[in-house]
């Protein structure tokens, strides 16, 4: 990156970084809440480090670094919010989205990728977004809603700042809450708005499977045609999701 660029991605960084240290003060009852889902989800018990996780591998982020692929991701799991971490795909979902891009895409996944989220708020499951929600009441719901306005336009920030020379892509990586009753519609909502309001930008824009279980691998392989090189099959699939659930 040049100066002027890395200034602007300092800039979007220190942008996040205090929408995270705003929402993390403003409700306090969060951890809280955050250890009740884990203790009747039944699961492996684990403490809350980081109720809103701010995605530290970007302090790392240097001016002689090209950034060519940004990522992102639901919200931050068990092992994203422990204090070992507090970083983005870093469990084993992260770990093949790992191997699946420095593979195949020719890219160093840890410096060549910016990850990024749909909200940073932590819950041990996506969906528990919803049972968060309604136990934090309604002031909880609209801090994880403005969460998430500012997600998807911190994310066209981003977007716009590293595509100031060429155009980067961005892979959104889960789906299946994107819709007008799922726990990002309102990240999709504002995402709709910023593709409306620049073409460019929504040509940037792939949606895929996850990549936890392999589904992104497994559809990927389902979907590509005979002979169809894996560039082209990224494209017309992720532009096909992207026009199923951001229809302009």
């Amino acid at each position: 990156m040049h100066k002027k660029m890395y200034a602007a991605f300092c800039a979007a960084k220190e942008a996040y970084r205090k929408m995270i240290h705003d929402l993390d003060a403003a409700f306090p009852a969060l951890c809280g809440l955050q250890t009740g889902l884990v203790a009747a989800r039944g699961g492996p018990a684990y403490t809350i480090d980081t109720p809103v996780v701010y995605n530290t591998a970007m302090d790392a982020v240097t001016e002689q670094d090209d950034i060519k692929l940004i990522l992102v991701g639901d919200n931050p799991g068990r092992r994203e919010q422990d204090k070992a971490n507090r970083a983005y795909l870093v469990g084993p979902s992260g770990k093949i989205a790992e191997r699946f891009v420095n593979t195949n895409l020719g890219l160093d996944f840890r410096k060549n990728t910016l990850i990024l989220n749909k909200t940073p708020v932590h819950t041990p499951r996506t969906v528990e977004l919803k049972e968060l929600e309604k136990q934090g009441g309604e002031a909880l719901t609209r801090l994880i809603d403005a969460s998430q306005e500012f997600c998807a336009a911190n994310l066209y920030e981003f977007w716009r700042v590293l595509s100031a020379d060429t155009n980067i892509p961005v892979w959104i990586i889960g789906y299946s809450e994107m819709n007008k009753k799922g726990v990002f519609k309102t990240y999709t909502q504002k995402l709709l708005e910023l593709s409306r309001a620049d073409p460019a930008f929504y040509d940037s824009l792939c949606l895929y499977r996850h990549f936890s279980m392999n589904q992104f691998t497994i559809d990927l392989n389902h979907q590509r045609l005979p002979a169809e090189p894996l560039p082209a099959a990224l494209t017309r699939i992720g532009r096909a999701y992207r026009d199923r659930i951001l229809p302009l």
